[in-house]
């Protein structure tokens, strides 16, 4: 059985929603950023961890990318043209959706009073905004890449309702319907449950 480490409201949520897809038995230790036990796994303290016998994944991708790999799911093989545009997708996501994201997180609350800057907050808007529409031109349907859902549809839902949460602009009908069609997933579905009592 896998070991997560991380809470639900945080990315640890991408690699729960992926586990539930992929019907996996997991131990879910409820434990934020910098929490000892984290610390004694990896030195960075951030979470998710994933903890596979004594081996340890941190990074929600690193974990996503290695768990649809092993289990051959959600995912296109190495080496195939269809792999590298989900990997295209999922590099412009963490560029483009949760870099901006994170990054007015971290002004509008996270960073020192001092050392916040509001005004970040309003470009990080628009950029995720920009890449958003751009993102919803790249959309195939019903997935980003067309028939398969991969783990860049996690991502990207993720990051949408992240953006949603923080009251993010997402100008693209074509994407807000896809999310909306994907929120209501049976593994998403167990991922809310988990959530209300988190």
């Amino acid at each position: 059985m896998y070991k997560l480490y991380g809470r639900v409201h945080s990315r640890a949520s991408r690699v729960i929603w992926l586990l539930e897809e992929l019907g996996q038995p997991y131990d879910l230790i409820p434990a934020g950023p910098h929490d000892p036990q984290v610390l004694a796994l990896h030195e960075s303290g951030k979470v998710p961890i994933l903890q596979v016998g004594d081996a340890v994944i941190s990074d929600s991708v690193a974990i996503m990318t290695y768990l649809a790999d092993k289990h051959g799911a959600f995912t296109h093989p190495a080496g195939t043209l269809e792999r590298a545009e989900q990997d295209s997708l999922v590099n412009a996501m963490l560029e483009e959706f949760d870099a901006p994201l994170w990054l007015a997180t971290r002004h509008a609350f996270i960073l020192p009073q001092d050392k916040r800057v509001p005004q970040v907050v309003e470009v990080a808007k628009w950029e995720f905004d920009h890449s958003f529409q751009r993102m919803g031109r790249r959309f195939k349907g019903p997935f980003l890449q067309g028939d398969k859902m991969t783990i860049a549809d996690i991502l990207c839902v993720h990051c949408m309702s992240w953006a949603k949460t923080a009251d993010f602009p997402m100008n693209s009908d074509v994407l807000k319907a896809y999310g909306k069609d994907l929120r209501a997933r049976p593994a998403y579905q167990r991922l809310g449950e988990l959530a209300k009592t988190a």
